[in-house]
């Protein structure tokens, strides 16, 4: 899912998303939109759909993460989380109620439950209050859900538990018992090494409904998709195709392209010539060089696009390798790839 944190993803137009990119979903962030411009104010214009003019599937997260990366800014009690706003300082307090009203209020096709998400490393004793509490918390938002639900949305808890084999286990198991649409795994790329991400991947996906999306949250370089689809997941999202394109980190089925390197000069060939993107079949290194190295807003849009391209260009080739059976196949010639890169 291309994240389009405030209403937007950074530097395209939804039109882009549809026609060029195709995408069929896209990702809200339920604390930006809370602090700015405010659900009310959404609500009031007709959703987040009408507001943003996304005519397709919309997901928002909790706005948990977000808030637990604040730190010294907030403070976690069993009843939610007392905040200051990172904009101007003023306090708000988010419940696992209240995210679901101001997911509600965005009209979210997926919403998520509110979590604790702990940085890494944390004690064992550390996560397993947390996981505790995150599974309060979502007992008490489905709760709060269910007695709300007009069947035009769905909602996933979130399965956390640190870097603990044994607390990924419980937190699943436990979450089990609200028979929800989907499930999220979460508390992932949070400063631990990869590995070690895929490990409690792998770990939590064969305790979930294989009927149901499981989706890992906050996921991750190109080569790594292919991993987590082979560890049961259906679903992700991250920052680092957009996040990394504005500075001018390109994806490419040959490797990584750094823009602004000297040998892309007179360079005149597209970033990738495997790549059927509007960026790809219309300019070439040396022309993206030039922008990004001018500063150009447009740089950011060009980037943009080739990167999400590339990652669904990815997730397109996994969904139909898996419909003629040929998966496998793909996982270990995407293996072999990767080892010949680096």
């Amino acid at each position: 899912m291309p994240v389009g944190t405030q209403g937007t993803v950074k530097g395209i137009l939804a039109r882009d998303l549809l026609n060029d990119l195709d995408a069929k979903i896209i990702l809200g962030n339920t604390y930006h939109l809370f602090l700015r411009p405010g659900h009310e104010t959404i609500r009031k214009l007709g959703g987040l759909h009408k507001f943003m003019n996304w005519p397709r599937a919309i997901l928002t997260d909790s706005g948990g993460f977000q808030v637990f990366s604040l730190d010294t800014l907030r403070k976690v009690t069993e009843e939610g989380v007392l905040f200051r706003s990172h904009l101007n300082g003023d306090q708000h307090f988010f419940s696992p109620e209240s995210t679901i009203d101001v997911q509600l209020a965005l009209g979210s096709d997926i919403m998520m439950v509110l979590d604790e998400c702990l940085a890494y490393p944390a004690s064992h004793e550390a996560a397993r209050a947390s996981t505790e509490r995150t599974l309060r918390w979502a007992r008490a938002g489905y709760d709060h859900y269910r007695r709300l639900a007009d069947g035009a949305h769905a909602l996933f808890p979130i399965v956390q538990g640190s870097m603990y084999p044994d607390l990924r286990r419980h937190c699943a198991e436990e979450l089990l018992s609200l028979n929800a649409e989907g499930y999220a795994i979460g508390g992932l790329s949070v400063g631990e090494p990869r590995a070690l991400s895929l490990e409690m991947t792998e770990i939590t996906t064969p305790l979930l409904p294989t009927d149901r999306p499981r989706y890992v949250m906050g996921v991750g370089m190109p080569d790594e998709l292919p991993e987590y689809v082979a560890r049961g997941v259906d679903m992700m999202d991250c920052v680092l195709p957009s996040r990394n394109a504005r500075n001018g980190y390109l994806f490419t089925s040959q490797g990584r392209v750094v823009i602004k390197q000297a040998q892309y000069k007179e360079d005149p060939s597209p970033v990738d010539e495997s790549c059927s993107c509007y960026t790809c079949r219309n300019f070439s290194r040396a022309y993206l060089r030039h922008l990004f190295l001018a500063g150009e807003m447009t740089f950011s849009t060009l980037a943009t696009l080739h990167n999400l391209h590339r990652y669904l260009d990815i997730m397109r080739q996994m969904r139909e390798a898996i419909l003629v059976g040929e998966f496998p196949t793909f996982l270990r010639a995407q293996r072999v790839t990767m080892l010949s890169w680096r």
